[in-house]
């Protein structure tokens, strides 16, 4: 048995930047407790982070700028989906910006989201299979660094300084978790 949702006693939109709004809350609970909350809204259009395997032994990685560590890191390759564009076209899309690769094979793997306490955000996983050679210009300010690691190795990229976006790990352990399964029970029309 789940308490009741909290009632929203006001909402309002405290401040707006080119990417996010920032939300106040007042909100009272089944029990009759009140607090006030504040979230992080993202894009209303959704988010692709992106499995890419070249092979069924490896996957793509990029080395970007991450403003929030001031430092290089290594991920996945992500980005959000553009109006009209639905989640295949815009994990392709983002692949071909960020890796210079097409995908022929791309279905969703999981949906996760980030801090959700205080974020609004849910990231689709997209496992791309079959790729190509295929560049798109894209909105990064500067070229991205593609590395290509077996994935089986992940223990190996956690205990790097420059791997530790959560979804990312999540996604590739998902992804990795899945390929075995397949490999094991692989599916018979």
């Amino acid at each position: 048995m789940y308490p009741s949702k909290p009632r929203i006693l006001s909402q309002r939109e405290v401040t707006r930047s080119r990417l996010f709004r920032v939300e106040e809350l007042e909100l009272r609970f089944s029990n009759g407790e009140e607090r006030h909350f504040e979230r992080l809204m993202g894009s209303d259009q959704g988010a692709v982070m992106i499995v890419a395997m070249p092979d069924p032994e490896h996957v793509l990685l990029i080395r970007e700028y991450a403003a929030g560590f001031e430092d290089y890191v290594l991920t996945l390759p992500k980005g959000l989906v553009d109006p009209g564009e639905d989640i295949v076209t815009a994990a392709n899309r983002e692949l071909m910006e960020e890796c210079g690769f097409g995908a022929n094979n791309i279905e969703p793997l999981v949906e996760l989201s980030l801090a959700p306490n205080y974020m609004r955000h849910r990231m689709q996983v997209m496992l791309a299979s079959d790729l190509y050679p295929q560049r798109l210009p894209g909105d990064e300010p500067e070229p991205l660094i593609v590395e290509t690691h077996a994935i089986d190795e992940l223990p190996a990229l956690l205990a790097r300084e420059d791997f530790h976006e959560a979804r990312a790990i999540a996604a590739l352990y998902i992804a990795r978790d899945r390929l075995r399964a397949e490999q094991t029970h692989p599916l018979t029309w």
